[in-house]
C-alpha cells in the first residue's frame, strides 16, 4: 500500500529514522538519545504530512504510528512503538494524540495494555478547535495546534522533565491553543468521491482535516476577509470553543497549508494574519509559515494560535530539527456499499478498515487454526481486529470482542452467549462515550443484542435462528432510523445535519456483519 511505501521512503531519505518491522511506526534509529528521558509518541491516520513521521526528532518526537489514510492506527501498532521505546531506556513515554474518538480508543488501548506491563505511561489530549460553538459530546477536534505541543513536550523531555510534569504542564497548554480553517476545495479519501462539495466562487469555514464539512458557507472573499472573519470566530466569547484573546497578550502563529495552496498565497496569508492581530492590540511574537498538519489535497489553510509567556516562547523555538515531508497518496478495493455511506456522514475510512479486517479474517480462516472454545475465539478474533483493522470501529469492535469472551470461556448456552453480548455493548458505551440515539454503530447493535438477550430465556419453537433473524432486523431498522438522528459521537458531529442525509456507515456495517453471520449459520 501507499502508506507503507510512503514510510519507507521518508525512512530512506533520512538517516536518523527507522521502521519497527511489522508495524507502520518510524522511531528515531538511535534510541540512546531517549535514554534516562522521556520519550513521545504521536500518531493517527495517514493523509496529514509531514504530520506525524515528520516531527521525529531531537527536542521532538520520539516516533510516530502511521494508521490508514485518515484512519486511527490499531492499538497493536502503538503498543510495540512503546515498548520498543521503553526497552530502549526511556524513563516513561508520552503518548500525544489529537481529539478524534477512534485516535482516543486506539492509543488508549494501548496504554492500558502498556501499563499492564509495567511501563510508565501516559497520554495527552489535544482539542484545540474553535470552529462549533456547542461542542458535540465527542468535544472539539485535534487539529494543527497539536504540532504546539510536540515542540513544547519535546523541549521539556529534552530537558529531563519527569512524565507527570510534563503532562500536567501539557494539559495546561492545550487551553491556550486556539485553530480554525478555510477551504476552497474539499479533499478525497483516494478512491472515494469527496466528503462534500463546494460550488465555484465558495468556501467553507470551520472544515475538518479529514474532509468534514464545516460550519459555514459563503462567497469567496479577499484574504483580509477571510483571515478577519477567521481570528472574529475563534476569539468570539459567545462561541463556546473559542480562544480568549486580549490586547497585550503574546501568541505564537501557525499559518498552515492544509495541502493545495501556493507558498505565494500561503505568504499573503501570513502578513494579512499578523496584521489583523496586530490591530487588535496582539503582540505576535512568532510566526510559523508551511505546511505543517495537511488534508490530502484540500486547496486551504488554518490559523493556529497559540498564548505564550516568555518560558513557553523559548520551549516552542529550542531544539526544533524537523523531518518534514509530503508524499501522495492512493488507495483501492473499498466496499462499495459502506464506504459511498460514509461520504455524507464526515468519515471516509469506514468502508476501507472493513474491507482490511474482511480480507484479514478471511487469510485467518484459511491458515490458522480456529480454536474449539467460544470464548478464545473471540479473544483471537479481538487480537486480529486489534492488528489489522485500525479506525475508531476497529477499536470498538475490539473491545466488544475482549468483554465479551470471558463470558464464553466456560460454557455456551444461550444465557452466557447474552451475558457476553450485554458486556460487549456496554464496553463499548463506557469507553467510547456514546449512547444509542447518539448516530453511531450502536443504534444497530443495541437493539439487535436487545433482541439476542432472548437467548437466556425460553427459545422459540423455530430455535435459535429466529431469533437471530429477528435481530438482523432490528439492526437493519435501527441503522435505516440513524439517517433521521442528529449526531452527538464521533466525526459526524462535528459535521452540518444538512450534511447528513444517508444512514451512520458505522450501523450500516453493523446490520450487514449480523445478517452475513445470519446467512453462514443458514446455509
Amino acid at each position: 500500500m501507499c502508506v507503507d511505501e510512503a514510510l519507507e521512503g521518508l525512512v530512506r531519505s533520512n538517516g536518523g529514522l527507522a521502521l519497527l518491522r511489522g508495524h507502520r511506526v518510524v522511531l528515531l534509529s538511535n534510541l540512546e538519545s531517549i535514554k534516562g528521558k522521556v520519550a513521545l509518541l504521536s500518531g493517527g491516520g495517514s493523509g496529514h504530512e509531514p504530520a506525524h513521521a515528520g516531527y521525529i526528532g531531537v527536542g521532538m518526537l520520539s516516533g510516530a504510528v502511521a494508521g490508514a489514510v485518515f484512519a486511527s492506527p490499531p492499538p497493536g501498532s502503538v503498543l510495540a512503538a512503546i515498548l520498543t521505546l521503553w526497552k530502549g531506556g526511556a524513563s516513561g513515554v508520552l503518548l500525544i494524540v489529537k481529539n478524534y474518538t477512534g485516535d482516543r480508543l486506539n492509543f488508549g488501548i494501548a496504554v492500558e495494555q502498556a501499563r499492564t506491563q509495567g511501563v510508565h505511561v501516559d497520554m495527552v489530549i489535544v482539542a484545540d478547535d474553535c470552529a462549533f460553538a456547542q461542542p458535540s459530546k465527542a468535544g472539539r477536534r485535534g487539529l494543527c495546534g497539536t504540532v504546539f505541543i510536540h515542540k513544547i513536550a519535546g523541549a521539556l523531555a529534552e530537558k529531563g522533565c519527569p512524565l507527570d510534569e510534563i503532562v500536567a504542564r501539557m494539559n495546561e497548554a492545550t487551553k491556550n491553543i486556539g485553530t480554525l480553517g478555510v477551504s476552497l476545495s474539499p479533499c478525497s479519501v483516494p478512491g472515494c468521491l469527496p466528503s462534500f462539495q463546494l460550488p465555484p466562487g465558495e468556501m467553507e469555514l470551520g472544515l475538518g482535516i479529514h474532509g468534514e464539512s464545516g460550519i459555514k458557507r459563503s462567497k469567496v472573499a479577499s484574504a483580509d476577509e477571510v483571515v478577519k472573519t477567521i481570528i472574529s470566530h475563534m476569539t468570539d466569547s459567545s462561541n463556546k470553543s473559542h480562544l480568549s484573546l486580549k490586547s497585550g497578550d503574546k501568541v505564537v502563529l501557525c499559518v498552515n497549508n492544509l495541502g493545495a495552496l501556493s507558498c505565494l498565497e500561503i505568504a499573503v496569508v501570513s502578513k494579512v494574519a499578523v496584521h489583523c492581530l496586530e490591530e487588535r492590540g496582539v503582540l505576535v511574537v512568532r510566526v510559523m509559515s508551511g505546511s505543517f498538519m495537511t488534508s490530502l489535497e484540500m486547496a486551504g489553510m488554518s490559523l493556529s494560535l497559540m498564548k505564550v509567556d516568555e518560558e513557553m516562547l523559548r520551549l516552542i523555538f529550542t531544539w526544533m530539527r524537523l523531518q518534514s515531508f509530503v508524499y501522495s497518496q492512493k488507495e483501492s478495493n473499498y466496499d462499495r456499499y459502506i464506504t459511498s455511506s460514509t461520504q455524507w456522514s464526515g468519515d471516509g475510512d469506514c468502508g476501507s478498515t472493513h474491507a482490511l479486517v474482511a480480507n484479514a479474517i478471511q487469510e485467518w480462516l484459511h491458515t490458522s487454526r480456529i480454536p474449539g472454545n467460544f470464548g478464545q475465539l473471540l479473544a483471537e478474533l479481538a487480537l486480529l481486529v486489534q492488528q489489522s483493522m485500525g479506525g475508531t470501529s476497529g477499536a470498538l469492535y475490539c473491545l466488544f470482542l475482549s468483554a465479551a469472551a470471558p463470558h464464553l470461556k466456560q460454557n455456551c448456552d444461550g444465557a452466557a452467549w447474552a451475558k457476553a453480548l450485554h458486556a460487549g455493548t456496554e464496553a463499548m458505551k463506557r469507553y467510547g462515550g456514546a449512547e444509542p440515539g447518539d448516530r453511531t454503530m450502536l443504534d444497530a447493535l443495541c437493539p439487535a443484542v436487545e433482541e439476542l438477550m432472548k437467548l437466556s430465556t425460553a427459545v422459540p419453537p423455530d430455535g435459535h435462528i429466529a431469533i437471530l433473524q429477528s435481530a438482523v432486523e432490528k439492526a437493519d431498522l435501527g441503522a435505516e432510523a440513524t439517517r433521521n438522528l442528529t449526531a452527538r459521537a464521533g466525526r459526524a458531529s462535528y459535521v452540518a445535519s444538512e450534511h447528513l442525509t444517508q444512514p451512520d456507515p458505522g450501523a450500516v456495517a453493523v446490520a450487514a456483519i449480523l445478517k452475513a453471520i445470519l446467512n453462514a449459520l443458514k446455509a
